[in-house]
């Protein structure tokens, strides 16, 4: 197991997890608003949305990690396959977020890092 790639996927997952908690269980808080540049009354207007979109963000990081947990179990192929999956799916979205809402960079920086480290080691490991 390439150690790097394995400390990159486990941050990411573990970073998505946290996203999961504040945007599902605590999006309404006010250190939570302040980190999404919201109002208390634009939190209570989109908290449902925001659950959904953490429960989404649950997903990625279950499929992360479980894709981690075949990995070091010795299933190589559907391990990486699963965690890559959800390391793109994972950037792909901070994309997004850049794209759509700039003032917002840092945040959606911090949720990419991890996941592109990751897809970069798994392409060097795949070709070399």
């Amino acid at each position: 197991m390439d150690v790097g790639l394995a400390i990159a996927g486990l941050v990411a997952g573990i970073l998505h997890v946290g996203i999961f908690c504040a945007e599902s269980m605590l999006w309404t808080k006010p250190a939570v608003r302040k980190g999404f540049l919201m109002t208390a009354e634009q939190a209570e207007t989109t908290r449902l949305l925001a659950f959904n979109q953490g429960v989404y963000n649950l997903m990625l990081a279950l499929a992360t990690l479980g894709g981690l947990a075949f990995w070091a179990s010795g299933y190589e192929t559907i391990g990486l396959t699963l965690a890559g999956y959800g390391c793109l799916s994972m950037f792909v979205a901070a994309v997004a977020l850049i794209s759509s809402a700039p003032e917002l960079k840092r945040g959606a920086a911090v949720q990419a890092a991890p996941s592109l480290v990751f897809l970069v080691l798994l392409l060097i490991k795949i070709a070399g």
